[in-house]
């Protein structure tokens, strides 16, 4: 087995960094109300001497304006937890330590390639989230904790490897039960590699067996003993913002900033989304719901953001936003899109489905056809607001724009191909006889039109080919 570990040293600051656009002074602080430490600094506010375990007191001594954000272990919950479902596209058994993802990706390499081609593949994935981290990999989950808390990048691919590392870790590194931590240093031992030679029985009689055994897990020994993550079926975020929002355009950064997690949450549980509400809470009124909804099951960003945005756009505050809250309850299995191997479309091309979406969430709902199936060959009733389940299978020339009643069409045209002949609706008293040719016009327009059987006079304009 090949256990891969993401330590996120900086969990708490990077969540709250990732939702703001400046680097302005920031500090994380914890403790009673009289008596408050900084536990974290951004860049900014470590340039300016603020540190880690300062009082906010002597902080605010330093400098005069700086943003102090309260420590919310909650919050480093969820971040973990998303993470986690991040990680959860490269392997089905996921778990949680303090401050770290542990993954068995040696099952995986078949799909994804070697270690190296996953890491490389993890770190990006994680450098586009915008958190910080170290990877390490190793036979052992625990093993790989270790290791990530030494340094960044150290991979032992065998058990001996693994123990050549580890021999050389220093004891405070170790992540073993901290009595014997404290204690262990006095007595001359100070690297993991004596730890692990000495003798088991006077280890038991000082330390108690949990020491045993949690070297016994670090090595291989005995079972990890983890609880395998399961990313929920559901989601509910929410973005606490710095200020009141009174403007749409101010929700701009965090919805992209969402919804780009709402798109790397879903690849890695590989599902889709095809419904989700945004919630802008206020301060002393009911929310603001605002439905998205997609004609099919989507889960990339630039897809999710444009169809958000466009609803987003259309509404009116009633009140300053104080919260922006995304819930999807159903979370749909995902199929992408077929595309053709030798594809001529210019490489910046918007794809379908993306414009597809943002005319939807820009022009209406209504504004929006296609062809799909349908037992009446009629053309007038053939084209209708496009439905979840319609796809285009209508294999025949169809015009773009379908005129709702046909018209006289005049002029020397050029027939192209044709005829089609429809006869049809006998059962409803709209007995149609028809023959359809695809013709262009003296202005080299294309048209669908139709005339009476057997004959090319009487034209009748039902369509134009974009």
């Amino acid at each position: 087995m090949l256990w891969a570990c993401l330590l996120l040293p900086q969990l708490a600051l990077d969540g709250v960094l990732r939702r703001r656009a400046d680097d302005t002074p920031l500090v994380l602080v914890d403790g009673a109300v009289n008596a408050r430490t900084v536990v974290a600094v951004n860049a900014s506010a470590r340039a300016a001497g603020l540190r880690i375990g300062q009082r906010l007191t002597a902080a605010q001594a330093l400098l005069a304006r700086f943003e102090a954000v309260q420590y919310d272990a909650a919050d480093v919950a969820r971040w973990q937890q998303f993470l986690a479902g991040v990680a959860y596209r490269y392997s089905s058994q996921v778990a949680l330590l303090p401050h770290a993802i542990v993954l068995e990706v040696s099952k995986s390499q078949s799909l994804f390639g070697s270690w190296s081609v996953m890491e490389r593949r993890l770190r990006e994935d994680f450098s586009a989230l915008g958190f910080r981290y170290r990877i390490a990999a190793a036979p052992t989950p625990h093993g790989a904790y270790v290791l990530a808390g030494v340094s960044d990048g150290q991979t032992a691919l065998s058990h001996e490897g693994m123990q050549h590392l580890l021999d050389h870790v220093p004891l405070s590194k170790s992540r073993l039960p901290t009595p014997a931590m404290d204690a262990l240093p006095r007595m001359g031992v100070r690297r993991l590699g004596q730890l692990l030679r000495m003798p088991r029985d006077g280890l038991q009689r000082r330390f108690g067996a949990e020491l045993l055994r949690a070297m016994d897990r670090l090595i291989g020994d005995l079972p990890a003993g983890l609880e395998l993550y399961t990313p929920p079926d559901t989601v509910d975020w929410s973005i606490e913002l710095s200020h009141e929002v009174e403007n749409i355009a101010a929700l701009v950064f965090p919805l992209r900033r969402m919804t780009s997690d709402l798109a790397a949450y879903l690849s890695g549980r590989d599902g889709g989304v095809q419904r989700f509400v945004l919630k802008l809470e206020h301060r002393d009124r009911a929310a603001t719901d605002v439905p998205i909804g997609m004609l099919s099951p989507e889960r990339s960003a630039d897809v999710l953001f444009d169809a958000a945005r466009g609803r987003l756009e259309q509404v009116q505050l009633p009140a300053p936003v104080l919260v922006l809250r995304l819930i999807a309850a159903d979370l749909p299995g995902f199929v992408p899109a077929g595309r053709d191997l030798f594809d001529e479309r210019p490489a910046h091309a918007l794809p379908f489905e993306q414009l597809r979406e943002r005319l939807r969430a820009r022009l209406g709902d209504d504004a929006v056809y296609q062809w799909g199936t349908t037992i009446d060959p009629r053309p007038e009733h053939s084209q209708r607001i496009a439905a979840q389940d319609d796809t285009p299978l209508e294999p025949r020339p169809r015009p773009t724009w379908l005129l709702q009643r046909p018209i006289p069409l005049r002029g020397a045209l050029r027939v192209i191909a044709g005829p089609e002949r429809l006869e049809t609706g006998w059962w409803d008293g709209g007995d149609t006889r028809r023959d359809y040719y695809v013709v262009e016009t003296e202005m080299g327009q294309r048209a669908w039109a139709f005339c009476a059987p057997g004959e090319r006079s009487g034209w009748m304009l039902h369509g134009w080919f974009a």
